[in-house]
């Protein structure tokens, strides 16, 4: 774990939270804080500003599940969940929804540690999966468009589709722009002109 680690633990037992802040603190150097209510829990997890959320419930059903990944942004932040038994399905849901980590027999404190350096580094692999598939996306996007824009050059002035990358590329540089923007904007003009 990194120094300085900021973790909210949501746990309604309060004799189970001091525990968990105990075995916490004697992991590392870390900034706890525990939410005893997930009544507004969205709210006071965003208060915070946690590195990583840990959620320790006994029995979720899927409705709690759905409510607490939701109120914890496991899209923003690494979450681990701990639960006592195993509730057929939920740990597939619980991966779906962006769990980091779905732990089955509850929080325990020699397991604090490692589940949360694996959550960690998971939430971290996946965040940047979602940046590179994003990027992707984003280049594709910006080819078919450039595609488009060259189409339209070669049938409006008769030219190979060489030449009409070649004339994007070179009025781009010339409006200091990028080729996407610019024929982003072609684009846009033919369809307002035809």
């Amino acid at each position: 774990m990194s120094q300085n680690l900021t973790v909210v633990v949501v746990e309604q037992n309060q004799e189970r939270a001091f525990a968990i802040v105990d075995a916490l603190k004697e992991s590392g150097d870390v900034d706890v804080f525990v939410i005893g209510s997930v009544s507004g829990l969205a709210r006071k997890i965003a208060t915070h500003s946690p590195d990583i959320v840990l959620i320790d419930v006994d029995n979720p059903s899927r409705d709690m599940l759905e409510e607490l990944t939701v109120a914890s942004g496991p899209m923003e932040r690494p979450v681990a969940m701990f639960v006592s038994g195993a509730a057929g399905g939920l740990a597939k849901a619980a991966v779906e929804a962006g769990m980091s980590a779905y732990v089955v027999d509850g929080l325990q404190a020699d397991r604090i540690k490692p589940v949360m350096d694996t959550a960690i580094a998971r939430f971290q692999m996946l965040r940047q999966m979602r940046v590179e598939l994003e990027e992707t996306r984003r280049a594709l996007e910006e080819r078919k468009l450039i595609d488009r824009a060259k189409g339209l050059l070669m049938k409006a002035k008769g030219i190979q589709e060489d030449e009409a990358y070649a004339l994007l590329r070179k009025t781009a540089m010339n409006q200091n722009r990028r080729v996407a923007d610019v024929a982003e904007a072609l684009v846009t003009a033919s369809g307002l002109l035809s």
